[in-house]
């Protein structure tokens, strides 16, 4: 595997800033994600900083994730240089059928493509409905699927809860599953990845703290986050607002 200077560098700034924060970062399943091949990881979506304990487990299983990101972010220097370097896949979602088989090619290359199937952050905490993308790209490249869930990042920047930057020693826990054979139809795989996600997000939730009441915490466990329903309500008029704004630009 060649090395990735500009990605190594970025692992590296990622781990000092776990150091200055004082974050306790556990892993578990390391070796489920494969040393070589196709792989699609599954990952969950709570947080802004999620693709930083992505990076941590991927390099820790010897892999350089690709990333798939928003194509727009491209216009920021500093990200569209990291997301140029560390070759990520752009998303355009009114040409989305473009990333689809650009992250498709780098399966079949023998890539690690990092697919968040509920697509934007979770308000609830729990795993939204999801969609099919990550099934349909393992099935047409023949990759593995690893299930991965991340616990505890929201804690530290999210939507809707102020950001607790700085020294916190905040736990996160990063679980990946045993990988899944892509077989079937994409609807009865999506299931399937949606399955084993919510098995390593549980496993990943025993025994970690849930204060009662906390805004961090989903309903379920006792805080006071929005529930799954609840949070849809705010993600169409989070959408609503973007497309206003949008709309008020291009007058």
């Amino acid at each position: 595997m060649r090395r990735e200077p500009v990605f190594d560098v970025v692992t590296a700034l990622v781990r000092g800033i776990v150091r200055v924060q004082g974050l306790h970062v556990r892993m578990e399943g390391v070796d489920n994600i494969p040393a070589a091949g196709g792989v699609v990881l599954a990952v969950n979506h709570t947080s802004y900083v999620d693709f930083m304990d992505v990076g941590l487990i991927a390099r820790k299983a010897g892999r350089y994730p690709r990333y798939m990101m928003k194509a727009e972010l491209r216009e920021n220097r500093v990200v569209g240089f990291l997301m140029k370097h560390c070759r990520a896949i752009g998303v355009d979602r009114s040409h989305g059928s473009e990333s689809f088989h650009e992250a498709v090619d780098a399966l079949r290359a023998g890539e690690l493509v990092v697919v968040y199937p509920e697509a934007t952050i979770s308000r609830s905490f729990e795993l939204k409905q999801f969609k099919s993308g990550a099934a349909r790209m393992a099935l047409d490249s023949g990759a593995q699927i690893v299930p991965l869930a991340i616990w505890g990042a929201q804690r530290i920047w999210t939507k809707d809860i102020p950001k607790a930057l700085g020294r916190r020693g905040f736990e996160i826990v990063i679980v990946a599953g045993p990988p899944l054979e892509a077989d079937g139809d994409a609807d009865a795989l999506t299931a399937r990845i949606r399955t084993a996600m919510q098995e390593c997000l549980d496993r990943a939730q025993a025994g970690y703290p849930a204060p009662v009441g906390a805004g961090w915490v989903p309903r379920r466990l006792g805080g006071s986050a929005p529930t799954l329903d609840e949070a849809l309500v705010l993600e169409d008029k989070e959408m609503a607002e973007r497309r206003a704004r949008k709309a008020a630009r291009g007058r």
